[in-house]
């Protein structure tokens, strides 16, 4: 559609119909419909224009490895990569509209200077260049017009939904209670006020590391559809990944303590984190883009992935196991044995020290999940358990992470990586208590 604004189909059944052709009757198959390039390229404008959930699905598929056949991978991975860096555009007539709505007079008073063109364009949004009156230049995120009715429509397919679910966590755990998770989850993205709250709440988690950067807001110039922080330039994932090996290095240590010092400290996660999220900076100083998505921790499964991490990283298995039991809510035999196998596999990079995150290991979890789940149909009613209701992002959250920093291709000992804020993570635990 590239920058024409072509109106973003809102309907459940049009939308519906257009996922068909891709092989996404009902959001299970993320297979392209026909061999080659072609078909890869058929889908990303599909998903491109349809963006909401959709979008993020074709997103999804484009950098977490194992997602798509390895037969289909370069292609759909190559043709998807406009879509991951920027999705097509609205109207600028309408986002200007949107602006005015929002923030409550014209364009050209709120700002002294105004580019249509944006920058970039994703899922829910799309970011414009822009000054403020006093001279700041600035990021402005502005809601796609017609995103909310998009996001309802696809919300309210149960086939979609059910599918999404059950694609990661099998068929009887507990997909109502997720597909619930997803819903708030989405929902929540459409609101640029909360997203704020979320950017305050990861700036003091992280307050003084010199090298993770989170976004300055310019809050009246924000609001519910309109969110503005102050303008970052860098270098892109792509660039990222052809750095030297040393910063690349930096890069992976920089974005582990930014996820896990978040989890371990904050009792929070950003749930998606797909390659445009980051900008890289020198000596591994890495800005955080979108707070979107965010999950909040259980305190009680908080302390229990403490007491895991901290076993991975003293190579204590008992304490591991003992650990993931509590958190996820074991019940002994076959189902059982095969999640801790599986959550030790999750592990490796904290038990082995240094660990090469690979793209074959970021795939094989996927499948080995997906191996789980037919664990789980075969469980006896005495050894079946009910995973949490949040397992859908946390895994979400692990396999597009660690897809993301395979791409970088480097050896990292990220057990160091969390010794050097395991303080902090021990002052909030004895804060809390």
């Amino acid at each position: 559609m590239g920058g024409d604004g072509k109106k973003i189909p809102e309907g459940r059944l049009g939308r519906l119909a257009r996922m068909a052709g891709v092989g996404l009757r009902s959001g299970a198959s993320l297979l392209v419909s026909k061999e080659g390039d072609s078909a890869a390229k058929h889908a990303a404008e599909v998903f491109g224009t349809l963006r909401g959930l959709a979008a993020k699905v074709g997103q999804m598929a484009s950098y977490v490895d194992g997602v798509v056949p390895e037969k289909h991978r370069d292609a759909y991975e190559t043709a998807m990569k406009g879509l991951r860096a920027a999705a097509p555009t609205s109207s600028p007539t309408e986002v200007r509209r949107l602006v005015e709505e929002e923030l409550g007079g014209p364009v050209d008073r709120l700002f002294s200077e105004w580019n249509d063109v944006p920058i970039a364009s994703a899922s829910v949004g799309q970011v414009h260049r822009a000054t403020t009156l006093d001279g700041i230049e600035v990021a402005v995120k502005v809601q796609h017009p017609g995103i909310v009715k998009a996001i309802e429509a696809d919300l309210a397919n149960a086939g979609m939904m059910g599918s999404f679910a059950s694609m990661v966590a099998g068929r009887r755990f507990d997909v109502p209670g997720q597909i619930a998770v997803i819903k708030q989850r989405f929902r929540e993205e459409l609101d640029y006020e909360l997203e704020a709250e979320r950017i305050r709440a990861f700036a003091e988690i992280h307050a003084g590391d010199p090298h993770i950067r989170i976004l300055e807001l310019i809050d009246d110039r924000s609001s519910k559809r309109v969110l503005t922080t102050r303008f970052v330039d860098g270098i892109g994932y792509d660039a990222a990944c052809e750095a030297p090996v040393a910063e690349r290095r930096l890069f992976a240590e920089t974005m582990w303590r930014f996820v896990f010092k978040g989890n371990l400290v904050g009792g929070m996660f950003n749930a998606d984190p797909h390659p445009g999220n980051y900008l890289f900076h020198e000596n591994g100083d890495v800005t955080f883009l979108d707070f979107g998505c965010v999950q909040r921790i259980d305190p009680d499964k908080q302390n229990d992935a403490r007491r895991m991490h901290r076993a991975a990283i003293d190579g204590e298995m008992k304490a591991f196991r003992e650990g993931a039991i509590r958190m996820i809510g074991m019940k002994p035999g076959k189902l059982s044995e095969a999640s801790l196998e599986y959550t030790r596999l999750c592990f490796r990079p904290l038990f082995e020290r240094p660990f090469h995150m690979t793209r074959e290991y970021a795939a094989d979890l996927l499948v080995k999940m997906k191996d789980l789940a037919h664990v789980a149909k075969g469980a006896k009613d005495e050894e079946f358990f009910t995973m949490p209701t949040d397992v859908l992002f946390i895994n979400r959250l692990q396999f597009g992470f660690y897809s993301v920093l395979a791409r970088l291709d480097v050896e990292v000992d990220y057990a160091a990586v969390e010794e050097s804020f395991w303080p902090e993570v021990e002052a909030a635990e004895a804060a809390a208590e």
